[in-house]
């Protein structure tokens, strides 16, 4: 097994000189203690599949794996992200397992028809079910390999990033530098990928410090502020034709409130790298994400327009943790009051989203009058919870 190498220092204030006196939190400390003796254990143990290898994509409501549903390389991905960074951190001692993740991948999912690049999804048994290349998928597989190679000191696994990196950029970057979403080119074009990959570039500025990371996390930023943000609304805008030009249904733009959460947190970590002050673009989406909240638990629903309306009125757990790593990212700041906003919506998620149905699972989504959809657990959320977990005892103590 390798062993932890030296790296660069974790950025971030302490937790003690963000909360400024205040004492450490009673909510984060129930939430982190769910995570490390609850979820974490599940999902490191059953979370595997013994017999035929990868992670389950998702558990029904008794906790027993979906043995039939396609394995989704991002997903797989983000379980690598979540055992290689809980193991740094000494939550879980999983390194075991995400390297089993990495080779199950690099076996079945890299290049299995020829052509470079990871797969989008494999069926159980590991052959190919959907041949795209994704470029959320790939920015994933570098948040995933960044922490995998500071948690394990191995040199292979950085290596690997540079040569998932070079991908990017050779055949998923257009001569624009936008992110195309397959070769061949397909539509819409998306934002949502170009959000993944600054949050990849900035984890790879903190867990191995790559040389081209900062630079390229600015050059990410520049295409939010100069295409993805709507000039006229202000609104930050989900899908484009191929000119780049906002996609339009009835008159309106489709708009994610929970994407604008998730920058906020993103564009405040990049200002904390950079030494620079807290941009305002990260309190304007605060405050555009907070009016698509619904009034009970202050929960965001997923879908909005450009004119303000209501497009999909259910409620993702994915959309309340990029909104509570927002207060966070505020709380760091300073701002007044934010860390009690963070603490307030964590208890909320924790009364409903975390109620059930299992120990270590949670409700995925809600609808308009607070009942569950669906019938699984989605492993894809683990990755979201484990972020706010992290955040929480760093800012909330």
């Amino acid at each position: 097994m390798p062993h932890p190498a030296s790296a660069p220092p974790l950025r971030g204030l302490s937790a003690a000189s963000l909360r400024r006196g205040r004492p450490p939190s009673r909510v984060a400390r129930e939430f982190t203690t769910w995570m490390k003796h609850e979820c974490l254990p599940f999902w490191a143990s059953k979370g595997w599949d013994d017999r035929q290898g990868g992670f389950h994509e998702a558990f029904d409501f008794k906790g027993r794996p979906d043995g039939s549903a396609l394995r989704r390389t991002g997903v797989q991905w983000r379980q690598i992200h979540v055992l290689a960074r809980a193991s740094l951190l000494g939550w879980t001692d999983s390194l075991r397992v995400a390297f089993q993740g990495l080779e199950h991948l690099l076996s079945h999912a890299w290049s299995p028809d020829g052509r470079s690049g990871f797969v989008a999804s494999l069926q159980p048994d590991g052959s190919i079910a959907e041949a795209r290349r994704d470029p959320s998928d790939h920015a994933y597989a570098l948040l995933a390999l960044a922490w995998l190679a500071r948690a394990s000191g191995d040199a292979q696994v950085r290596a690997l990033l540079d040569v998932v990196l070079a991908f990017l950029r050779e055949e998923l970057t257009d001569d624009r530098g936008f992110l195309r979403e397959s070769p061949p080119a397909a539509l819409p074009r998306r934002q949502s990928p170009h959000m993944h990959m600054f949050e990849a570039m900035l984890a790879l500025a903190e867990a191995v410090g790559h040389p081209d990371a900062l630079a390229e996390a600015a050059r990410y930023r520049r295409l939010l502020e100069r295409t993805f943000l709507d000039r006229k609304t202000r609104l930050l805008l989900e899908f484009f034709d191929d000119d780049w030009k906002p996609i339009e249904e009835g008159g309106a733009s489709i708009v994610a409130p929970g994407h604008m959460a998730e920058w906020v947190g993103l564009l405040r970590r990049h200002d904390q790298m950079l030494n620079e002050p807290a941009t305002p673009l990260g309190t304007h989406f605060l405050g555009a994400a907070l009016r698509a909240a619904e009034p009970v638990h202050g929960f965001l629903i997923d879908e909005i327009d450009t004119l303000s309306q209501p497009r999909k009125l259910s409620r993702l757990l994915s959309s309340q943790t990029a909104l509570i790593r927002a207060w966070l990212a505020q709380a760091g700041t300073g701002a007044d009051r934010a860390d009690q906003s963070a603490e307030r919506l964590i208890e909320h998620v924790m009364a409903t989203y975390l109620a059930g149905p299992f120990a270590g699972g949670w409700f995925d989504r809600f609808d308009a009058q607070g009942a569950v959809i669906g019938t699984q657990v989605p492993a894809a959320t683990l990755n979201a919870l484990f972020s706010v977990a992290v955040e929480a005892e760093r800012v909330l103590g």
